[in-house]
């Protein structure tokens, strides 16, 4: 009898689980260690700043945003692992503080001094040289003097909009009768936020040698030092910067919207907007000034967050994108062509490669070309029929989509459902879908209340007297740019019972279809809950038997309850079960007799780990599938996702022995969950006993 209190099955208790915002968090954690390894080039580690920071405007904007409205709303419910709305708001206060000093502390004592000594200064305007000033004040009145709009607030002049994401001054000026006024100014954000002191820093120079000297000034300092010039004959009394995130999370009405592509440019539009859920200030504002925003942009104080410079460290992207010292970043990886497709050449044809079995390809070790290839063959083979395909996030300059457009122009059917409701990715896709219609092609924007997050494209091919289905999925976005940063595995396949799925699923996408069953493939929201339960209880029924049972699943998060409660279960019944959770995980590790089974580790790294991987041991008869989707309510209920099995031996047994081998052996970028949700770094000792999984994949990934 298991020693825990509630019987098998019953896990309500609040203890076995914890928050996803705060484990969310965890995860930012985990990222801004990144920035203080030292064994990190000094660049990347600039970079993880700059994504930290991106990553905790996206949180404010999303998730806090979404508690806000549940407090504004009165809703006291508590979530499944016990608080309410503003018992959250106020821990994810206090660990953001904490998560923002660190960043801040780890720039200005680790990162800053190091980037200094390597020959890449960031210096106060007030440091600068009087050459170098002068050159700098003569820039302001040719380049940046003329985009500032300044706007005063009184009883005249409203308290201006202030848009998401914007660094602002609030400036405090006197009349020459001494009375103060308040005004508002705007930072451009069409200007560089780092402002190079010579015209060589951060580029190259005219005789193509890379300087080994780049010098910046803050664009916020130089217009601090210019303010007079834009109130002529009054007193700069003092200049406070302040920065506004807003609530960016789109709600879109779409039972009411007769048109959606409209309905959601509307939705961004008010975007920009929103309501205000985070202001960064300088500890130096005095009340008055604070009390003003807060009055004015409807706000609580506890919504004000005093930081320090830089306001908004996303900006430091700048610097890692402009300064080009190779010798401070992580050596270039030029990914591999895999060995079914390496020898094509010119007259080859990828068509009679996949027909001689499965092709597996593991981005970014593996190029995002065949995947282009593909597409473009497709386009311009005179056999191909049609050309179904789902777009999530392709991003901008897109080759795949050239590829359909050339395909539609070419004479080919071309369906491509697009996903306009891609967060943050909305206003990329409704280009891409106008282009698309324009070209001929059939574009629909999915289901009413669902999000297709689905990785399938599927290419019909005339063959001798009947027709062949070549179908790729995946795990990750149809994306040429991010496929070189984010790990995502996908394959090629022509089986039959997966065409025959996939065109099932297009049906359901784009018409009224309601098929329940599909051959082979795991979709969402029609049966994939049902059938990972059914794979999962399996392994229980299994391991109850007297024989192993056991689960590795790779994903993005794990926060279903039901799906939680399933895998606490299955550790009960005695399955030996291993979670590769990159981000949110809201299971407990080491609860007596409910989680001793259950090891949850994330791996932090130069790629971003995206893929979802799902293995069971299967009495011996290991089967893996994989698939867009993680273990969350969103994805299982509220979204067309697509999770596919793994069926070439050879293939499952290297994902199996090779791959998640080495993510489970991994001490050099594996994080360990402990018992209270926090996470601990291991390091292996010496360069030796060190297994690094992104770098072991760059050296021995090839298939």
């Amino acid at each position: 009898m298991s020693p825990y209190s509630d019987p098998p099955g019953n896990f309500n208790d609040p203890a076995l689980y914890l928050n996803r915002e705060l484990s969310l968090l965890e995860f930012q954690r985990r990222v801004l260690e990144e920035a203080f390894d030292e064994d990190n080039p000094l660049l990347e580690r600039l970079k993880f700043l700059a994504i930290f920071g991106s990553n905790m405007d996206e949180f404010f904007m999303v998730r806090v945003s979404g508690i806000r409205k549940q407090v504004e709303a009165r809703i006291l419910d508590r979530s499944v692992d016990g608080l309410t709305p503003p018992e959250l708001l106020a821990a994810i206060r206090k660990v953001s503080l904490d998560l923002y000093g660190s960043a801040l502390n780890c720039l200005h004592r680790k990162i800053l001094p190091k980037l200094d000594k390597s020959g890449i200064h960031i210096v106060d305007f007030a440091n600068l040289s009087q050459a170098q000033q002068e050159r700098i004040n003569s820039s302001f009145k040719e380049v940046i003097y003329p985009v500032l709009t300044p706007l005063a607030f009184d009883p005249g002049h409203p308290f201006p909009h202030i848009s998401n994401l914007s660094l602002n001054f609030a400036i405090v000026i006197r009349d020459p009768k001494g009375r103060e006024k308040f005004a508002r100014l705007k930072v451009p954000d069409t200007l560089p936020r780092l402002l190079p002191v010579k015209r060589s820093s951060g580029g190259v120079r005219k005789d193509g040698t890379i300087p080994h000297h780049h010098y910046f000034v803050w664009l916020e300092q130089v217009i601090a030092q210019n303010l007079a010039s834009l109130f002529p004959g009054m007193e700069i009394v003092a200049a406070y910067p302040f920065r506004i995130v807003r609530d960016a999370d789109i709600e879109i009405q779409e039972l009411e919207a007769d048109d959606l592509l409209e309905s959601m440019a509307a939705s961004i539009r008010r975007r920009k907007f929103g309501s205000v859920v985070q202001v960064a200030i300088y500890e130096n504002m005095p009340q008055g000034i604070r009390d003003l925003l807060v009055e004015n942009l409807e706000i609580r104080h506890s919504e004000l967050y005093s930081l320090s410079s830089p306001l908004g460290m996303s900006s430091l992207w700048q610097l890692y994108n402009q300064v080009e010292r190779y010798d401070l970043k992580a050596a270039p990886y030029k990914p591999r062509v895999p060995r079914a497709l390496r020898n094509l050449g010119v007259t080859g044809n990828i068509f009679d490669a996949i027909k001689q079995g499965n092709i597996l390809l593991h981005h970014p070790y593996d190029s995002f070309t065949p995947v282009v290839d593909f597409l473009v063959a497709a386009a311009r083979d005179p056999h191909v029929l049609a050309i179904k395909q789902t777009l999530y996030r392709v991003g901008q300059n897109s080759p795949v989509v050239e590829a359909l457009l050339e395909a539609s122009e070419r004479g080919k059917q071309v369906a491509v459902l697009v996903e306009l409701k891609a967060r943050f990715d909305e206003e990329s896709n409704m280009s891409w879908a106008r282009t698309l219609e324009q070209a001929g092609v059939h574009v629909v924007y999915g289901l009413v209340g669902l999000k297709t997050h689905s990785k399938i494209a599927m290419v019909v091919r005339q063959e001798g007297d009947g027709i062949r289905r070549y179908i790729h999925l995946a795990t990750g976005n149809y994306n040429a740019n991010t496929s070189r940063i984010y790990e995502d595995i996908g394959i090629f396949t022509c089986d039959p019972e997966i065409g025959e799925d996939t065109s099932d699923l297009f049906n359901y996408l784009t018409g009224y279809s309601t098929k329940q069953d599909y051959h082979k493939l795991l979709v969402a929201p029609v049966n994939l809950r049902q059938r990972l339960e059914v794979l999962i209880r399996r392994e229980i029924e299994n391991s109850l038997a007297g024989r192993k049972g056991q689960l590795i699943f790779k994903v993005n998060s794990v926060v279903d309850p039901g799906m939680i409660s399933l895998l606490y279960e299955a550790s009960q019944a005695g399955v030996q079960i291993d979670l590769l959770v990159r981000g949110m995980c809201c299971l407990k590790v080491g609860v007596k007799g409910v989680s001793d089974r259950i090891k949850v580790t994330s791996i932090v790294g130069r790629y971003l780990e995206h893929s979802r991987l799902y293995y069971f041991l299967n009495g011996g008869k290991d089967e893996i599938y994989l698939g867009s989707a993680d273990l969350m309510q969103r994805n299982l209920d509220h979204r067309v996702e697509v999770v596919f099995p793994l069926e070439k031996p050879e293939q499952v047994r290297y994902l199996r022995d090779e791959v998640l081998e080495k993510y489970l052996h991994d001490n050099l970028r594996a994080r360990v969950m402990q018992s209270d949700g926090s996470y601990k770094r291991f390091k292996a000792g010496t360069p030796q006993e060190r297994i690094d999984i992104q770098e072991w994949l760059m050296l021995h990934g090839d298939k």
